[in-house]
Parts: structure tokens; C-alpha cells; sequence
């Protein structure tokens, strides 16, 4: 009997895969590390057989865990997004490293495009900004730049993919070329309204027709793998991009439900139902999931820094030696002392859109002591969070409740904080793993074991946090955010 989903979710820099059983808890995981390198500066790469690699080892040993491959049921990917690769149909073979995500390489494209005066053409069609960090400059670049790439391309030969798809054909040996919805949204080539490939958009970015994969739901049969790979073929029944596959395993389902990520950075995501978004804070417009015949929407925003505040805190000033001293530091103080971190290490993501805006900590005093800063890296994330809520109230989404997860949401002082400058309940999950539970969701609705509705009403919360600071400390609070916030902008 196949108890088991197998998942795999491939991240920025490790892969794992996890055995989720009938009821969706998780059994037997491995995880192996993918390195990173940084040719140039803001190139970020990875080698396309390292991941393959790290990916086959895990599955094969959480299959060997599990008793064996007549266990395992199906397999479902969750994927970072955006990163970019292109390979040849015929021998599988990748024309150069993938480009990842955070790569920036491609942005005097992007500003040539932006000169060109396509900028709001490129959001009214995809939904998305004109920038580096979506696939189809990637694209664009790959062609350019790697030796075979163009010609392969132009005689049919090249198939671009974004990691969900590249593993995908690597598991069919190169049978199927296919990508989900969620991905799909992600390239910058995708009409958003109609889910399909844009002929517009491949135009503007001179991408050729003949190198884009199929579109599929993101539950649904995507082939079977090799049957040489694990001793049997094995459906493949989900694929779905990271924040999307958390907003399901979140259970955010309906319209107004929405979770954020507190990871390296944060992403807040929200449903908006079956109504296509259109922003006006440029928020991003997103594919939120397609399955059990539903196409659900969302809106998205991100924070730069969350996490990293936390790695800087400890590897830089030494405030601290491990991510969990921080809890106890904050709330050892009775309040913040007027101190207020704003850590745009990299410039502010939505919905201020400042790349030229530098961190900075305010009200210091000869009272100061490193929990006072350690708590302000912290509370930074909340005020955050809220500047993003509402950005999304004002582009007529409405959120009442957050769902979290991600290395933050171990920090219970935080999310109370953030429940109390939000003014909204927080939850945090039993199972904090919410990718990798997404993509088995949604492949749990291909086998019968569960659909989305119900998997609603059965989500496992840990922790549920109220609001609680009366208003006036709330306010206080809030102005002076503002102003911290105001400095650092006008930097």
C-alpha cells in the first residue's frame, strides 16, 4: 500500500525531501546543502547538476526510510522561484550555471527597457515589475551570453525552465516539459488574466516562443519519473512555487486569508479569491494556486531584510551568539527605550520601493544596552509588516489574521509584538515546514486523500497571539517608526 507523498523542495541553497503521510504529517526527511557562488558582483549561481545531484541523494533516502519505493504514492515540488535555467532537449545538458533569483546582472536591461517606456505595459500584462529579479531578463541573458544557447534556441532545440521544471524533465529523463501556473507567473511572460504564455511580453523581451514550457495547474498529473531513477515510475502530481505552496500549506484558501515568511527576507502573501488583483502600491499580482478546479489569486509583498537582521545582529556586532538569545533580550525590557532600527541594508522593498535608502538606529542614549537594539532588529519586521498590510488594504485587500512561519515564528515575544502593532491575530503553526506541506496538499487533492476545503478546517495551529498594547502605546509606537523610517528614506 503507498502511504507516503514524497516532496521535494528544492530551496536557495538546500534541498530536501520529506515523506508526508495520509493525514499530512511529516515522516522521514533529509536535506542536503547546494553552495552558491558570486562571480561578479550581484551574479548569483548555482550549478544545475548540483542540484540534480543533492536532489536525487535525498529522495533515495527518505524512499529507503520510508520501506521503500511501493510506499511512496506520489510526488509533489515546491521550488524558489525565478531562478533561471536553459538546457538542451535532447541531452539534458544546461547551457551555463542557473541564475538565481537574487541575481542582479540583468538590470541595465532592465533599465533599457524601463528608457523604452514598456514598464507599464510589462505590469498591466504580468502583473510584475520590470526587474532583474523575474526570469525573463535570465532568460534574455543566457541567450546572449552562452556559447550554443542561441543557436539551440532558434532550431528548437534549447527548453528553458524555471527549477521546478528543469527537475521535472531531469525525473521523466527529459520526457516532459512542463511548468505550473505559480512559476509561470513569476517569468515576467506570462498574461496573467489568462494564465497563458504572452506573445507581447516575449516580444518585449526577445525570448523566443519555441523555449517556453507547457502550463499546467499547480495540482494536477505532470508524467511519471524514470522508472530506472527509484525502481519504479512514480506520478507527479503537484508542482508549485515556495510562497505559494506556504500560502496552502498555511490553509489561506479563501479570499482575505493570508500568511507571511519570515526568512531571509519576509513575504507576505494574501488570497484575493477569483478576483484578478490590480495594484496601485506596486504590490505584485500573482498566480496564488490552481487545483481541484479553482484558480485562486493573490497579492504579494516583500520585506528585504527579516532574517538577515538577526544573522547581522549575531556575525557582525556579536550582540548576540545564537538567533533563539534574542527572545529573552527583548523581552527583558520594559519597552523599546526610543530606540528604532530601520535595516534597509539594501534599500526598503514594498511598499516604499527605495533602493537608495540605507539602515540606520535611532534614539540612542547613554541608557542604551544591546537588548535595546536587539529589540528594535525585531520590532523593525512588525512595523514592517504593517507598512505592508496596509498597502494591501489600499489596494482593496483586506488582511484580519496573519498566519507565520519561517525561523522568526520560533520567537514567540516577536509574534506577540507583531500581533499587538498589526492589531491582528497572529498564528503560527504546529508543523513549521510550510512549503514542503503546501506542495503535499495539493498533491493529496490528485490522490483523494484530502482537498483544500478540508485541509482548511483541519490545519494543526500551535499558537494563536491576540493584540493586547492599549492604543496610545500602540501610537506611540507607530509615530515613532514614522520618523526612523522618514530619515532613513531621506538618506
Amino acid at each position: 500500500m503507498s502511504d507516503f507523498i514524497l516532496v521535494i523542495d528544492e530551496g536557495t541553497t538546500s534541498t530536501r525531501a520529506i515523506a508526508f503521510d495520509k493525514d499530512l504529517h511529516a515522516g522521514p526527511v533529509a536535506q542536503s546543502e547546494i553552495g552558491l557562488t558570486f562571480p561578479n558582483d550581484g551574479w548569483v549561481e548555482q550549478n544545475p547538476e548540483d542540484i540534480w545531484s543533492h536532489t536525487l541523494k535525498v529522495c533515495r533516502r527518505v524512499i529507503e526510510d520510508c520501506g521503500g519505493v511501493d510506499k511512496i504514492a506520489a510526488i509533489g515540488i515546491a521550488n524558489q522561484r525565478e531562478t533561471t535555467l536553459l538546457w538542451n532537449k535532447d541531452t539534458g545538458e544546461a547551457y551555463g550555471p542557473a541564475i538565481i533569483w537574487q541575481d542582479r546582472r540583468t538590470a541595465p536591461f532592465c533599465a533599457e527597457l524601463a528608457k523604452s517606456g514598456v514598464a507599464e505595459e510589462v505590469q498591466a500584462l504580468s502583473g510584475l515589475l520590470l526587474d532583474p529579479y523575474f526570469s525573463a531578463t535570465k532568460i534574455r541573458w543566457i541567450l546572449d551570453n552562452i556559447p550554443g544557447a542561441r543557436d539551440a534556441a532558434e532550431a528548437g532545440k534549447a527548453a528553458f525552465g524555471t527549477v521546478d521544471s528543469f527537475l521535472l524533465a531531469r525525473l521523466t529523463s527529459g520526457r516532459e516539459h512542463s511548468t505550473d501556473v505559480t512559476n509561470a507567473s513569476r517569468t515576467s511572460l506570462m498574461d496573467l488574466a489568462a494564465s497563458s504564455w504572452s506573445t507581447r511580453l516575449c516580444e518585449i523581451f526577445g525570448i523566443p516562443w519555441s523555449v517556453l514550457p507547457s502550463i499546467a495547474s499547480t495540482g494536477g498529473s505532470f508524467g511519471e519519473t524514470d522508472k530506472d531513477l527509484f525502481g519504479k515510475a512514480i506520478p507527479i502530481l503537484s508542482m508549485v512555487g515556495d510562497q505559494q505552496a506556504a500560502l496552502v500549506g498555511q490553509g489561506c484558501v479563501k479570499t482575505g486569508e493570508a500568511k507571511i515568511t519570515y526568512g531571509t527576507g519576509a513575504f507576505l502573501v494574501a488570497n484575493t479569491g477569483t478576483e484578478l488583483p490590480v495594484s496601485k502600491n506596486r504590490l505584485l499580482a500573482t498566480t496564488g494556486f490552481q487545483a481541484q478546479g479553482r484558480l485562486n489569486w493573490a497579492l504579494e509583498g516583500s520585506i528585504f531584510n527579516a532574517g538577515t537582521v538577526i544573522k547581522w545582529l549575531r556575525d557582525e556586532l556579536g550582540l548576540i551568539s545564537q538567533a533563539a538569545e534574542t527572545e529573552e533580550m527583548a523581552s527583558s525590557l520594559d519597552d523599546n527605550g526610543g530606540v528604532y532600527f530601520v535595516p534597509a541594508f539594501t534599500g526598503l522593498g514594498a511598499p516604499h520601493w527605495a533602493p537608495d535608502a540605507r539602515g540606520q538606529i535611532t534614539g540612542l542614549s547613554r541608557g542604551t544596552r544591546a537588548a535595546h537594539i536587539v529589540r528594535a532588529g525585531l520590532e523593525a519586521s512588525a512595523y514592517q509588516t504593517l507598512d505592508l498590510l496596509n498597502a494591501f488594504e489600499s489596494d482593496g485587500c483586506r488582511v484580519d489574521e496573519l498566519r507565520v512561519d519561517g525561523g522568526m515564528a520560533e520567537n514567540d515575544w516577536f509574534l506577540q509584538f507583531l500581533a499587538d502593532i498589526t492589531d491582528r491575530p497572529v498564528e503560527k503553526p504546529e508543523y513549521p515546514e510550510m512549503t514542503a506541506l503546501g506542495a503535499a496538499v495539493l498533491a493529496a487533492g490528485e490522490l483523494g486523500w484530502m482537498t483544500l476545503d478540508e485541509w482548511h478546517e483541519h490545519r494543526r495551529i500551535a499558537a494563536r497571539f491576540e493584540p493586547k498594547m492599549d492604543a496610545d502605546k500602540r501610537q506611540r509606537n507607530l509615530d515613532g517608526w514614522k520618523t526612523a523610517l522618514s530619515g532613513a528614506m531621506s538618506h
